[in-house]
């Protein structure tokens, strides 16, 4: 088996702009990612999109046209909710920047459309059905929407600084006959059996233990229809392929994470997609794509972050290639679940939202695009922005607004990120802009000046803080370390040390465990450690050479601990705070 290792987001529903519970998988995939390219990992950074989803669909059929076969009664109620646009204005409406925008709220009165009326689900019923098949005009404008939306989503992710290698499209998994190949697979072994009879005839289910036969798959879909769209029923994902033939989501995920281990003997195309400014290329599948490509898939160990709503389908796919004997590849498939990202009231409000009392008196609110209370990714980015360049304003006017401008990005983009990496998994993330930036507590901006205030200390003494952690030793002798550590009264200073040296032991941890908390922890223990020892010990001022030259030796490991932890959750430090 190779050594490749797969951080994997989930497939997005590519119906509208990244939102805030995007932000936080794509940021915890991220710090994985980080963490194994400096062990010298060959990692690939995955999400890819779901052109086949009831949201995609959703959005293509608001802004397309409907399927012939509906009565006109019900093209008329769809026409009264949107004006039925051209593909050549839809691709007109595709190239504008806010696109995803139009789309966001496109989908809101198109899932409030289909709660409306029973009759409506039919709709999408046919219309999944038209864009699974492809090479007619609903595909197609499902097609260009998902790319288009797919584009912003990474121009989001990337004022995070965060980067894709890989986009897979489940388009790709069926056209390519990735299914075709794992569903013969399934059935060979007897992982996949046909219901001819009960309550799901005509389905292919994958009968687990304990399992039963309870609903058909046309039932499981009108009730997640009308109840829930955003989640998949525990029995519906026992279905594999449904009694009208289409398959379910979590089939093509059994095909997607066979390709990852190379267990079909199938590949995709593959062909540039995005390029960013760095100049490093993201990939997207296709049909058809370049000879000279890197070598994705035939990997060693998949790491999937993916809410804890999830978790059943997670399970499956292990069950299917324990059953199908590939027991090493699914001990080495590993679930990163995870509760809800909400928010708090005092941040809902902040950010525009009309709040009840009841509401005011919650713990957090929860978000929903389908039911148009989100926030997206780009406007909560920008909302940390512009309150963080308020005090750098205040603080540093000497500076030029480019400079104040990159240092308040800086900033948001560290409290986004510690913010959403401190919480441990199975805690609802309730995010609020004002604790998020406070430059005090266990907050991003409190790491952030911690670093600046330990580059301060050796700016002043005339020191290369860089030069002085890579050679200790060069000013700081074996025995004068020695006598600074030993003794009751120096047990400060041992504290700082012995926090600086578990570093890595944490990081490794946090990959172990999947949980990214027990780094933003480390961080926060050892900010609080040095700023404590930065106000009870005079430095600079320190008389004595050697422990001055101690003390620093002492500031600089602290510094390069912080830096590289940080480093790991993708956060930087501005030159001044």
């Amino acid at each position: 088996m190779s050594k490749k290792f797969y951080i994997t987001t989930p497939i997005y529903y590519v119906n509208a702009r990244p939102h805030i519970g995007h932000a936080y998988t794509t940021i915890a995939c991220d710090a994985i990612a980080r963490r194994q390219r400096m062990l010298g990992a060959d990692t690939f950074f995955l999400t890819g999109t779901d052109e086949h989803g009831q949201k995609i669909e959703r959005a293509a059929q608001a802004a397309g046209k409907t399927p012939q076969q509906l009565t006109d009664e019900v093209s008329a109620q769809f026409r009264g909710l949107w004006e039925k646009k051209s593909r050549a204005e839809i691709e007109v409406l595709a190239s504008q920047p806010r696109f995803d925008y139009y789309c966001w709220d496109l989908y809101a009165r198109a899932s409030q459309w289909y709660a409306e009326d029973k009759q409506n689900l039919q709709v999408r019923h046919h219309v999944l059905q038209d864009i699974e098949e492809g090479g007619n005009e609903t595909a197609a404008i499902a097609d260009l929407i998902s790319i288009a939306v797919l584009r912003r989503h990474l121009e989001t992710m990337d004022r995070l600084d965060i980067e894709y290698d890989f986009l897979p499209r489940e388009s790709e998994i069926l056209h390519l006959h990735f299914w075709d190949a794992a569903f013969a697979k399934l059935k060979e072994a007897g992982v996949l059996t046909f219901e001819s009879e009960g309550k799901n005839k005509g389905c292919w289910v994958m009968r687990r233990d304990g399992a039963s036969r309870e609903e058909t798959s046309d039932e499981i879909l009108t009730k997640i229809g009308t109840q829930d769209l955003d989640r998949i029923s525990e029995d519906d994902q026992k279905v594999i392929v449904r009694s009208n033939g289409t398959v379910g989501y979590v089939g093509k995920d059994i095909a997607y994470h066979m390709w990852k281990f190379g267990l079909l003997g199938r590949d995709f195309g593959y062909r540039k997609f995005y390029r960013y400014p760095n100049g490093h290329d993201c990939w997207i599948s296709t049909t058809v794509g370049a000879l000279d490509h890197p070598h994705f898939g035939d990997v060693a160990e998949i790491y999937n972050v993916i809410d804890a709503r999830q978790s059943e389908a997670q399970n499956i796919v292990i069950e299917a290639l324990r059953a199908l004997g590939h027991n090493e590849q699914a001990d080495h498939y590993t679930h990163f679940s995870y509760e809800m990202v909400a928010l708090t009231p005092r941040c809902a409000a902040e950010l525009g939202y009309q709040l009840s009392e009841e509401d005011k008196a919650r713990p957090y609110i929860e978000v929903s695009g389908r039911k148009g209370f989100g926030v997206k990714a780009d406007d909560l980015i920008d909302s940390l922005i512009t309150s963080a360049k308020k005090e750098v304003n205040a603080r540093h006017p000497q500076l030029s607004d480019s400079e104040r401008a990159g240092i308040a990005t800086q900033i948001a983009i560290g409290a986004l990120r510690y913010f959403m990496l401190k919480f441990t998994k199975s805690s609802v993330i309730a995010f609020d802009l004002r604790e998020a930036l406070s430059f005090e507590g266990e907050t991003g901006p409190y790491a952030q000046y911690t670093v600046v205030r330990a580059t301060n200390i050796f700016r002043k003494g005339g020191f290369d803080p860089d030069n002085f952690s890579r050679d200790v030793a060069g000013y700081v002798s074996p025995g004068d370390l020695l006598n600074f550590l030993t003794g009751e009264a120096n047990n400060d200073f041992w504290e700082l040390w012995l926090a600086s040296s578990k570093t890595s032991y944490i990081i490794d941890q946090c990959i172990a465990t999947t949980e990214p908390a027990h780094l933003a922890k480390h961080v926060f223990q050892l900010a609080q450690l040095f700023n404590t020892f930065y106000h009870r010990y005079p430095i600079l001022t320190e008389i004595d050479e050697k422990r001055k030259m101690f003390l620093l030796a002492t500031i600089a490991i602290v510094r390069r601990e912080l830096i590289r932890s940080l480093a790991v959750m993708g956060i930087t430090a501005p030159p001044v705070m």
